[in-house]
């Protein structure tokens, strides 16, 4: 048993990755912000879903790029995230329920700054002009930087590759329930 434990051992020092520049890498502080910044990615659409404007606010920096142009057709700007969440909770609002779901996180990360892309499907459901809900599949880039010891979105990218459904459902605000 001690032979095999050894040469279980042996074989994961092996092949593990070396740093060519002679740093000691840390898989745990790597996991642990692939985790982090995957969590946030994923928060941000629980926080728009239970239209918590507060609590999806407080993933992203003071200033995010987005890019929403294969969606709306307007070209990307860098804007104020209130903005951007003040948007968001203008159209998904009252009688207007949505639904984000996001699944492959692919991450990336580079010191202070990380990239999440991950493959995305989105609904919005409205009654009130014919058929009541529109869908949206598409991919999704969150890019992160880390302040301190927290992560913040300053970068959000969605690429719409199909949607199907009532336009006017993705278009027109939801209303206050009286």
């Amino acid at each position: 048993m001690n032979a095999l434990r050894y040469a279980t051992f042996a074989a994961g020092i092996a092949l593990a990755p070396v740093d060519a520049g002679g740093a000691e890498s840390s898989p745990e502080i790597t996991l642990a912000d692939e985790r982090a910044v995957i969590r946030i990615a994923d928060a941000i659409d629980r926080a728009v879903d239970a239209q918590d404007w507060r609590l999806a606010r407080s993933y992203f920096a003071d200033r995010v790029t987005v890019d929403f142009s294969s969606l709306s057709g307007q070209p990307a700007a860098t804007i104020a995230s209130d903005d951007l969440i003040g948007t968001w909770a203008a159209n998904l609002r009252g009688n207007k329920t949505s639904l984000h779901l996001r699944t492959n996180h692919q991450v990336a990360i580079d010191g202070d700054a990380a990239t999440v892309s991950s493959n995305g499907y989105a609904w919005n459901r409205m009654e009130g002009n014919g058929e009541p809900l529109w869908e949206v599949w598409g991919t999704y880039e969150h890019h992160l930087t880390r302040s301190g010891a927290n992560w913040s979105v300053d970068g959000f990218t969605f690429r719409m590759t199909h949607e199907r459904g009532n336009p006017w459902v993705k278009t027109t605000p939801g209303q206050d329930r009286h």
